[in-house]
């Protein structure tokens, strides 16, 4: 699979029985892997336990269905929050962002926005963490590129340029390319 990351939103109908999601009720969720990404399911925990299917999940969680607030119109913000910048990333798909995107699905997962429901370890050795974003219930899969600790402090202070606007995601990513930061290595063990 080409993609290193990507968002999959969460659902407001069962995916097997089609009815409505009751808001603060149960719900499965489950990620099949396809030829192009990921196929999203959510549903109600009787449908996916009677329903037959032909295949395994990629990754599997039960949750809590929240159904969506209408929020007051916001001004626009000058400054992209973290949860911004982080689906910013994920949907331009670059290689060279990597690193950032992992720290901050981190970031945002030790501030609770984010969860992790799974993590998976596929035949070539890379991991896909499997977040979910416990307000909108956006799921993320995204590579976890072993990050050294001695890297972290470069990748640190990337993420805090872009959330500061001291540099746009071209500069980042030119960074990222040209090596003037330190690419991710394999930790060893």
């Amino acid at each position: 699979m080409s993609q290193e990351w990507n968002i999959r939103s969460r659902g407001h109908f069962c995916s097997l029985c089609q009815k409505p999601l009751v808001d603060k009720s149960p719900v499965v969720s489950a990620l099949r892997e396809v030829a192009n990404g990921y196929e999203r399911f959510d549903c109600h925990p009787e449908c996916w336990k009677t329903t037959p299917r032909d295949w395994e999940p990629f990754s599997l969680w039960d949750g809590v269905y929240f159904a969506p607030v209408k929020e007051a119109k916001k001004e626009p913000l000058k400054k992209e929050d973290a949860g911004e910048l982080l689906r910013q990333l994920v949907t331009l798909d670059d290689p060279a962002m990597k690193n950032v995107v992992y720290v901050l699905a981190v970031m945002l997962e030790r501030s609770k926005i984010l969860v992790e429901r799974d993590a998976k370890t596929l035949d070539d050795g890379t991991i896909r963490r499997v977040y979910e974003d416990r307000r909108q219930g956006d799921t993320f899969v995204i590579l976890d590129p072993r990050i050294r600790l001695e890297n972290l402090a470069e990748v640190q202070q990337q993420v805090v340029a872009l959330l500061s606007g001291t540099k746009t995601l071209g500069e980042v990513a030119g960074e990222e390319e040209h090596g003037e930061k330190p690419e991710a290595q394999p930790e060893t063990t």
